[in-house]
């Protein structure tokens, strides 16, 4: 079975602001606890290169390749997978507007492979407090600056 974080907050800003801080990943640092630094392009197939803070201060560079981006709405990547099924990942955003001044943001992490429950045991709650983090921060920036 699959380690799934499955995350969503509604914002009180236009979806168009939310994507905005989203995919402004030279401001990262600037509000994003977790993801501290982050770079791509955004096309499908590109390398995205993030700055991850885990337990303690500690950081981790995690390299992954863009999957799927439908501008303005959605964008998701993955690891490389590791030989023989031992470990994949899957991590999406979503932004999805309510109305002309609020959006839900969704965001979604599954960790699969037959080593997943080994790296859920070691990271699964550093993941679950980083991906918490983020999607707070990121409603507090949107609405910041609406």
């Amino acid at each position: 079975m699959a380690f799934v974080i499955d995350d969503s907050v509604d914002i009180a800003a236009p979806a168009e602001v939310v994507w905005r801080v989203l995919t402004d990943f030279e401001r990262y640092g600037e509000w994003n606890p977790f993801c501290t630094e982050c770079s791509t392009t955004l096309e499908p197939g590109a390398p995205i290169v993030m700055r991850e803070r885990l337990v303690g201060g500690r950081e981790m560079i995690q390299r992954e390749v863009i999957r799927t981006h439908t501008p303005g709405i959605e964008f998701s990547h993955s690891m490389k997978p590791f030989p023989l099924g031992a470990l994949r990942s899957l991590r999406s955003h979503t932004v999805t507007p309510v109305d002309a001044r609020r959006c839900r943001y969704d965001s979604y992490f599954e960790l699969g492979g037959w080593l997943n429950p080994v790296m859920a045991r070691l990271l699964g709650a550093a993941f679950r407090r980083g991906f918490g983090t983020m999607t707070a921060s990121l409603e507090k920036r949107a609405e910041q600056i609406t």
